[in-house]
């Protein structure tokens, strides 16, 4: 492959999100080790584009918030996923902007969410640089140190996707476990409250001829 064809291969696969790149991200690594290819240049064009992907989808949130939000809620996982994402991102802010990128769909969520939160660009700009770049070394690195460790691009390239996919399948069992005691958490306080609710008032509190009052109402 001409060095030339691969840097803008690599950009067309890792500017835009849900584009499968992890085979040749580990290629371009194998390269690099070989001679073939430059490491740094690589690493900016990967984590680069990758970064400009990120405030893309960050500014379309924040400037469409209202359609964005509506387009996540049509879809009932889409919505669960906005929301958990949006939630930590309340809570933990910068920490979690960057771990999220490591999530399965965590890319996508997490530009969203802060768009659509109004986060602060800074702070996402910083929090997505940190991101892409550790990201960019992870995936560029599996194939420039498995190759140098196998000394055979096949199985390096075998070593490096395989590592990707033990990754992202872990990453996927941490995002399920956290968003299911987060819907347990919350299931568990609404039904307290609807105890506490039914213990204290038998019915609606009535007012002057027998009609609900005006607070019950509302």
């Amino acid at each position: 492959m001409d060095v030339l064809a691969l840097y803008g291969l690599l950009v067309l696969t890792t500017l835009p999100p849900l584009v499968p790149n992890s085979a040749l991200l580990v290629s371009a690594g194998v390269l690099a080790s070989r001679g073939q290819a430059f490491l740094p240049l690589i690493l900016v064009i990967v984590a680069g584009s990758a970064l400009l992907g990120d405030l893309l989808m960050y500014l379309a949130a924040r400037r469409f918030g209202g359609p964005v939000r509506a387009w996540m809620r049509r879809n009932p996982r889409r919505r669960a996923l906005l929301e958990w994402t949006s939630g930590r991102i309340q809570r933990y802010g910068l920490p979690f902007v960057i771990a999220v990128r490591f999530l399965p769909s965590g890319r996508i969520a997490g530009a969203l969410a802060s768009g659509v939160l109004r986060y602060p660009l800074r702070k996402y700009a910083l929090g997505a640089a940190i991101a892409e770049a550790s990201w960019a070394s992870y995936s560029v690195g599996l194939g420039y140190l498995g190759s140098a460790a196998a000394g055979r691009p096949l199985y390096a390239a075998g070593i490096g996707f395989g590592v990707s996919c033990v990754v992202a399948a872990v990453g996927a069992a941490i995002q399920w476990a956290a968003r299911r005691r987060t819907l347990r958490a919350s299931s568990q306080e609404s039904g307290e409250n609807e105890g506490g609710g039914a213990h204290e008032n038998d019915g609606p509190e009535r007012g002057c001829g027998g009609r609900p009052s005006s607070a019950t109402a509302l």
